[in-house]
C-alpha cells in the first residue's frame, strides 16, 4: 500500500513545501531587487483582478476540470449533506469566528504592540477575509486531496450565488460600515474566469477525447499527461503573489506576523470544523476534504479589492488582506497534507463492510 502511495505522488508534490518556501524567497527577492518585473505585470490587470495570476489559476484548475463527469454533477442533489455543511461553515461559522479570533489578538493579545486605530483597521481586514469565502485556489487544494471534481464544482458555484446577497451584509453588520458595496466587476469576472471558463474548456475536451479516443485512455494515458501542471502554476503564481509584495513583507515584518497568527488560527479552526463534523456525517473523504478546503481558504481578490475600495491602497485594511493572501497557500498546503494523512478516518472498518454483505 505504501509503495503504491508513493507511486501516486510526483517529484514536485513529495517535496511541496520545499519547493513553495524556495518560490516565496524568490518572488521576495524579484520585488525587491528588480521591481520592474512585478511593475511591468501589474499593468496587466483589470477589475482588481491580477490577469498574469489569472493565467496561471486557470492553468492549475484546467487538468481538474476535466475530470467533472456531468452525470457525476447531477448526482450531486442525492448526497446534498456535503453542500449544506458548506453552507453553513461559510456563512454561518466562519465570518463570526474570523471577527472574534481577530477582536481578541488585536485588541486583547496585541493590544501593547498594536495602537486601538490600528487594530480596528486589521480587523475590518480579517473579517473581509472571513466573509469571502475560495471561488479559485479552492480546485487545486480539492485536486491535491484527490476530491470529488464534480462535488467541489457545485460547492464552489453555490457559495458563488450565495456571495451575491450575503457578503454585503454580514460585512456591513461586523464592521457597522454602512455603504459596503460589493465590486460586481471583480465578484462577475472572477466567477468566469475561474470557475466558468475553465469548467467549459475541461468538460469539452474530455467529450472529445472520450469520443475519440475512449474513457480508458482518458483516464490512463491523458489526464496523467497534466500531474505537475497544477504544481508548476501553483508555484509560478507563488512567485508573482510574492514579488507583488516583496517590499511590504519587508517594510511590515512584524505587524505582517502578528496579522498572520489570528488569520492561521482561524484557517486551521474552520477546516476543522467543516472537515470533523463531516467525518460525523458520514461523507467520504472526496467530499469532505474539499467542504474543509471552501471554508478554510479566502477569495482574496474580493477580499482586497472592497478594501481598496472602501479603504484605500495604501490603508492597514489592504494590507491585513494582502496577509490573507501571503498566509494562505503555506498553511493549505498544511491542511492539504492533514487531509490526505487521516483519509482512513473516513474509510469504513472491513469488518462494517462484511456485514453489510
Amino acid at each position: 500500500m505504501d509503495k503504491n502511495k508513493s507511486a501516486d505522488i510526483s517529484f514536485f508534490e513529495k517535496y511541496l513545501t520545499l519547493w513553495v518556501a524556495l518560490c516565496m524567497v524568490v518572488g521576495i527577492l524579484i520585488g525587491k531587487f528588480t521591481p520592474a518585473i512585478p511593475e511591468f505585470l501589474g499593468k496587466f490587470e483589470y477589475a482588481n483582478v491580477s490577469i498574469p495570476i489569472a493565467i496561471l489559476i486557470w492553468i492549475m484548475i484546467y487538468p481538474m476540470m476535466m475530470k467533472v463527469d456531468f452525470q457525476s454533477v447531477k448526482n450531486v442533489g442525492k448526497n446534498p449533506k456535503g453542500l449544506y455543511l458548506t453552507w453553513v461553515v461559510n456563512w454561518l461559522i466562519k465570518p463570526f469566528t474570523m471577527y472574534l479570533i481577530a477582536s481578541f489578538f488585536f485588541f486583547v493579545v496585541f493590544k501593547a504592540i498594536i495602537p486601538a486605530d490600528l487594530a480596528k483597521d486589521y480587523l475590518a481586514g480579517a473579517v473581509l477575509l472571513g466573509a469571502a469565502p475560495c471561488t479559485a485556489m479552492v480546485f487545486v487544494w480539492s485536486h491535491l486531496t484527490k476530491g470529488n471534481p464534480a462535488y467541489t464544482v457545485v460547492q464552489v458555484a453555490t457559495n458563488d450565488l450565495i456571495i451575491l446577497v450575503a457578503f454585503t451584509p454580514i460585512v456591513a453588520f461586523l464592521l457597522g460600515v454602512s455603504g459596503v458595496q460589493v465590486p460586481w466587476d471583480t465578484l462577475i469576472l472572477s466567477v468566469v474566469l475561474f470557475v466558468v471558463i475553465p469548467l467549459v474548456a475541461g468538460v469539452l475536451t474530455r467529450i472529445s477525447v472520450v469520443k475519440n479516443r475512449g474513457e480508458k485512455y482518458f483516464n490512463e494515458s491523458f489526464i496523467p499527461k497534466f500531474g505537475n501542471i497544477t504544481i508548476a502554476g501553483l508555484l509560478l503564481t507563488l512567485i508573482i503573489i510574492f514579488s507583488f509584495q516583496g517590499d511590504v513583507i519587508l517594510e511590515n515584518p512584524l505587524h505582517i506576523l502578528l496579522i498572520a497568527i489570528p488569520l492561521t488560527i482561524q484557517t486551521f479552526l474552520i477546516f476543522f470544523i467543516a472537515y470533523l463534523a463531516a467525518r460525523l456525517l458520514k461523507l467520504k473523504h472526496n467530499i469532505a476534504a474539499p467542504a474543509g478546503m471552501i471554508g478554510a481558504s479566502n477569495f482574496f481578490e474580493l477580499s482586497v479589492a472592497v478594501a481598496i475600495a472602501l479603504f484605500g491602497t495604501t490603508s492597514p485594511v489592504a494590507l491585513a488582506t494582502i496577509v490573507g493572501v501571503l498566509v494562505e497557500v503555506p498553511v493549505m498546503l498544511t491542511l492539504v497534507k492533514i487531509a490526505n494523512d487521516t483519509k482512513h478516518w473516513f474509510e469504513k472498518p472491513a469488518h462494517e463492510t462484511l456485514k453489510k454483505q
